[in-house]
């Protein structure tokens, strides 16, 4: 896990292990959308396929590696005393062409983001905002407002077993892309008890 602060706010940058990524994508495979498991109305996206995953699978697959990614996060941050870090809920987007996740943050304190399938050729006929950044299936991280020698936004072009994790309140949306594919990642977020 690397930390950086590109504007304020510490974010982390680590990989998710080939194991972790079979586990979940096989989790994936075996589940069907029904009522009991769609998340896509309690969130801000414009994304018609996300799952919410049972509390019992992540803590038996998925808590382990997540929770060792974020005390290192956390230590990079300088963050001690932590008593319990809690997985408050998990759950997966399957993003497909044209759909997209406006800017919004998140509950708890921490939250992270996971990427399991990445379409090629996603950056294709690229969306260009301004000469530099180019949109088209990227993510960017948001925060304060521009002025000389601080920037406000950070882009990500993702790949697969890129794990994100930020503080809840930093704003990001997910642009979309305009190709026939589907691009897989969980998202999740995190409280955090403190020793006394």
């Amino acid at each position: 896990m690397k930390t950086f602060r590109a504007f304020g706010p510490t974010i982390g940058k680590g990989k998710l292990s080939r194991g972790f990524i079979n586990i979940i994508n096989y989790q994936i495979e075996k589940s069907t959308l029904s009522k009991k498991n769609d998340y896509s109305s309690k969130l801000a996206s414009q994304i018609k396929n996300e799952i919410k995953l049972s509390a019992s699978f992540i803590k038996q697959n998925l808590s382990k590696e997540l929770i060792y990614n974020i005390k290192n996060y956390l230590k990079d941050s300088e963050v001690y005393k932590i008593k319990e870090i809690k997985i408050i809920n998990l759950w997966v987007v399957k993003q497909q062409k044209n759909e997209y996740n406006p800017v919004h943050y998140h509950d708890g304190q921490l939250s992270g983001v996971g990427y399991l399938k990445i379409p090629k050729n996603m950056n294709d006929n690229k969306m260009v905002i301004n000469k530099k950044i180019k949109t088209n299936g990227t993510v960017d991280f948001i925060n304060g407002q521009r002025g000389f020698l601080s920037k406000s936004i950070y882009n990500l072009n993702p790949k697969v077993g890129d794990l994100m994790l930020f503080p809840n309140y930093l704003m990001h949306t997910a642009y979309p892309f305009n190709i026939d594919a589907e691009r897989i990642s969980f998202s999740f977020n995190v409280k955090i008890l403190f020793k006394m």
